[in-house]
């Protein structure tokens, strides 16, 4: 019924008397611990110490060099498409404001707006004229937008309050505030100038809102045939908008373009071999597999350590501390996993942009911006494995909790000061107009830039909002500069002190580590080896004898 290990069969003679079946059963449970102790401790090695111990190749860690490498190319190439992407669309942007804004200069903000009734007619009818001469003045591919053998028409609408009368001199008015909307078509090369193309055309200045003139333009990126790539066809729809809401007398000129990339119909590109086109398809795919075998060795690792865990908690037979349950779950895994997910999406979408299928360049650059990130983070997990540098790594994870709950305290103080800046002072500073440009503004003065700028351009029309002024940013200064920063700084500190503390005395900080320090194998030592009796091997075959004899 009862069976012994194979380390007790090393060491059994034969007539071994009947009372020594308890000290067999201690060595096998020593034996059992003293092999958790090793399976643990190997968990933890580092890839050398790994093959030193089992022989075992750093198969990991050759594939996310070679990942690091070829993600990297596929991000620069992809980052070089999407830069002539971009160009292209801010070329084209800057194109239509110099063909349909009168009078438009680089920089010129007084440019974009008008004063008088006759320049705003003036500009409408220059938008007219120059659309419908395009063909005769762009020096790019545009062309009009067709629906079938037709041209769709340019759109000009006016909204405007339904009803009004307005007597600032008596200050006396009459409103309705619901807003009609009056539009107007007119087609390409037909009517060339305002009074031809809309006759009774009348804008309602003492109660207008807004005009705006939209039309579509098509044109084709030709610029990405050098490059291997095929191109894409673009569908720019222009806003230009006279904005009145104000009725300051001021009246904005603001042209808008939104952009649409569609695959092309039909296409032939002469000059350039397919093959060399198709190229980058197939080092994406190359990518993707090295992402799935990267993918499938973390998770494997992942698992292991969850298993391990299992069996430390079995064993200790009490509660055991989340933080050494979080040793067995090895971060960095978890974000090689999430990059290669990311890098593996990112890299089909790429495919499908490459081949034309799809044409969503801002996803993509996401995705295989954010995974590339993670690649490159995660090499810090094997600088880590070099003392000097292990140092940072365990300051920034020990230090990670309280720094959180430092900027949650911080970040409350921090946007009490955004509300009140914004509402105290946005109507007198710029910088203070909005609460995404007062948080900016805040924290470019927690950083020390920007200051003179700003507690100088306080306009000082009311001396108690400019008093006020003063005193907020002082108190604000001194607060973060003088004292958040400090403690934050000291967080950090106190917390390398420790770590570093720690590592000179080489004393256990945990349970884990006081049970790993009862194991002195190293490495090299043999014991960590499958093939040997004293090896792994042999602490599971006594483990799996001493549970069939215990279940017979």
């Amino acid at each position: 019924m009862e069976e012994s290990s194979d380390l007790y069969d090393m060491h059994e003679t034969n007539g071994s008397p009947p009372w020594d079946d308890h000290d067999h059963r201690c060595l096998e449970e020593l034996d059992n611990v003293e092999c958790l102790r090793r399976k643990i401790k190997f968990f933890f090695m580092n890839p050398c110490e790994k093959y030193h111990a089992r022989g075992r190749k750093p198969w990991k860690l050759l594939l996310q060099i070679i990942k690091i490498a070829i993600i990297t190319i596929q991000l620069v190439s992809f980052g070089l498409s999407n830069q002539m992407v971009v160009r292209f669309k801010e070329e084209n942007l800057m194109t239509f404001k110099h063909l349909f804004l009168k009078d438009y200069v680089n920089g010129g903000m007084d440019m974009n707006a008008v004063y008088r009734q006759a320049d705003v007619y003036d500009h409408i009818d220059y938008v007219l004229e120059q659309y419908g001469h395009l063909y005769n003045i762009t020096v790019g591919n545009h062309e009009y937008e067709k629906n079938g053998t037709f041209y769709n028409p340019l759109t000009v609408c006016q909204e405007f309050y339904r009803n009004g009368t307005i007597y600032p001199g008596n200050e006396t008015f009459e409103i309705d505030a619901q807003v009609k909307t009056d539009c107007f078509n007119v087609y390409p090369m037909d009517h060339p100038s305002l009074r031809e193309a809309l006759p009774n055309f009348k804008l309602h200045f003492k109660r207008m809102l807004s005009v705006k003139i939209t039309f579509v333009l098509k044109a084709i990126n030709l610029q990405t045939v050098r490059h291997r790539e095929l191109p894409d066809c673009y569908d720019f729809t222009v806003v230009i908008t006279f904005d009145n809401r104000a009725h300051s007398g001021r009246m904005t000129v603001d042209l808008e373009s939104d952009v649409e990339i569609n695959e092309c119909r039909d296409w032939k590109v002469t000059g350039a071999s397919a093959r060399n086109i198709y190229l980058t398809v197939l080092f994406d795919c190359f990518i993707i597999i090295t992402c799935i075998g990267s993918f499938a060795l973390c998770a494997r690792s992942v698992v292991n350590g969850i298993h391990l865990q299992f069996e430390y908690t079995l064993y200790s037979r009490n509660q055991v501390p989340w933080s050494d349950k979080l040793e067995f779950l090895n971060g960095w895994y978890i974000l090689i996993i999430v990059s290669d997910t990311l890098t593996i999406s990112g890299s089909i979408l790429k495919m499908e942009i490459q081949t034309k299928v799809l044409t969503s360049y801002d996803v993509c650059s996401i995705l295989l911006g954010t995974g590339t990130m993670f690649v490159w983070i995660g090499v810090i997990r094997y600088m880590g494995y070099f003392r000097k540098y292990n140092i940072l790594i365990l300051t920034l994870r020990a230090a990670f909790p309280n720094v959180i709950r430092f900027i949650c305290c911080a970040g409350i103080i921090y946007l009490s000061y955004c509300f009140c800046g914004w509402v105290v002072l946005g109507p007198y500073h710029e910088k203070f107009r909005t609460l995404n440009t007062v948080s900016e503004c805040l924290f470019s003065l927690i950083n020390g830039d920007d200051m003179y700028p700003t507690f100088n351009h306080m306009k000082q029309k009311s001396s108690l909002v400019w008093i006020f002024s003063r005193v907020y940013l002082y108190s604000f200064v001194s607060l973060f500069i003088y004292m958040v920063l400090s403690l934050f700084i000291t967080i950090i500190t106190d917390t390398y002190d420790t770590i570093k503390q720690q590592q000179q005395s080489g004393t256990p900080t945990s349970e884990l580590q006081k049970f790993l320090s009862g194991c002195n194998d190293l490495p090299n030592s043999g014991m960590y080896r499958l093939d040997e009796n004293k090896g792994f091997l042999n602490c599971c075959v006594s483990r799996c004898r001493e549970r069939l004899t215990s279940e017979a």
